[in-house]
């Protein structure tokens, strides 16, 4: 019998037949023990840094989640993003990232992997089949997030993909704000799926995580061959929160959606407002793409001001009292930050009535009227200049 994504993460994934609790056992260990030394040098895994138990749960539950075949599990987002990446890569080829994408990983992208001999370009993020323009001979990975980080601009990742495949191109995908269940990469023909588990797998703002998916064995392997070589693990108790956290992924982000939504459409209506960054917007320009490629949306979208003073803008901020500020997202609690100190874009690549200060909020699990109300007592702060 078919199961729902939902239904598969909590009856079938992380629990073994011969289980007879609902949760699986938490193994925390370094050493693994052998009977014999042709055990001891053929094991997988021989060594507690490359998971057990839990960790093939997690791995297992991912896959589902993602429809994938294979996953590999890392400390966090970024190295996540770092070690799908660097996977694929060697001295002398190039990489081409959305300039959307989050700001440590371009980091990475234009500084650590310049180090060691690999050079990175930015292209617009709604360049779609036109990535041809930006493909050198040396091309070897198209690197996308989609929505972009703090601007969600969705990538045509399809007509990407087509290119790619052309030319012998690994794709990767940041989905992190997708969450597997909002939206398939790898549906789409990507080769890696990368998620900060961090945000809305975990859910609970208490561990970092991260993940790396693919369908493909051969580049499956190179993932878990450098992540051997770069020392990368992620702790048993990180891996349990990370599972126990997808037993309500759907619940949650079914709230999370709602309430964005809610919010979206009345900062629209408000005269502060110049513009909301909400994919699921009918007059956001890429509302076509996100309702082909995505099954729904969540908390966390951005909105430009009209012309605002820093003084109007720090009693908006000094007004709220639900909404903190903070780096991170996807945990119960409502966030707002302000973008520009973090904003490093090409100028030509965001195209928009930028007007004033650009902030990004995640709606979390409160009542969406008390954050309403909340944003309306800040707005009303703002006033006096």
């Amino acid at each position: 019998m078919t199961k729902d994504t939902a239904t598969r993460l909590i009856h079938t994934c992380g629990r073994r037949m011969d289980q007879k609790t609902v949760n699986p056992p938490v193994e925390r260990a370094s050493t693994v023990l052998f009977d014999t030394s042709s055990d001891l040098y053929g094991a997988k895994p021989g060594y507690g840094r490359m998971g057990l138990s839990v960790h093939r749960e997690l791995e297992a539950a991912l896959c589902v989640l993602e429809n994938a075949s294979h996953a590999k599990l890392t400390s966090n987002g970024l190295q996540a993003c770092a070690l799908a990446i660097g996977s694929q890569v060697k001295a002398g080829d190039h990489v081409l990232f959305t300039d959307s994408a989050y700001g440590p990983t371009a980091r990475y992208l234009e500084r650590r992997l310049q180090n060691m001999g690999i050079s990175a370009t930015r292209f617009p993020p709604r360049c779609g089949a036109n990535i041809a323009e930006y493909i050198q001979p040396n091309t070897r990975v198209i690197y996308l997030e989609s929505p972009g980080s703090l601007t969600f601009e969705i990538s045509d990742t399809p007509a990407i993909v087509e290119i790619a495949k052309k030319h012998n191109i690994r794709t990767i995908l940041d989905n992190t704000w997708g969450a597997g269940l909002l939206h398939r990469p790898l549906d789409l023909g990507v080769d890696l799926s990368v998620q900060a588990l961090t945000k809305y797998v975990v859910g609970h703002a208490d561990v970092f995580g991260g993940a790396v998916m693919s369908r493909d064995k051969r580049i499956a392997q190179d993932v878990l061959d450098c992540a051997d070589d770069w020392g990368i693990s992620l702790a048993p108790d990180d891996a349990y929160t990370a599972l126990r956290g997808l037993r309500s992924l759907k619940t949650r982000l079914d709230a999370h959606e709602a309430a964005g939504l809610k919010l979206a459409h009345w900062l629209s209506q408000r005269n502060e407002v110049s513009q909301v960054l909400h994919p699921a917007l009918e007059d956001h320009p890429d509302h076509a793409l996100w309702k082909r490629d995505y099954s729904g949306s969540n908390g966390l979208f951005s909105f430009v001001l009209k012309a605002t003073g820093p003084n109007a803008l720090k009693r908006f901020f000094d007004s709220l009292e639900l909404f903190s500020m903070g780096f991170s997202w996807g945990g119960f609690e409502s966030l707002i930050i302000p973008c520009d100190p973090q904003l490093n874009r090409s100028a030509d690549h965001w195209i928009h009535d930028k007007a004033g200060p650009l902030l990004r909020i995640h709606v979390g699990l409160e009542s969406p009227d008390d954050l309403i109300a909340d944003l309306d007592a800040g707005f009303t702060a703002m006033q006096g200049d």
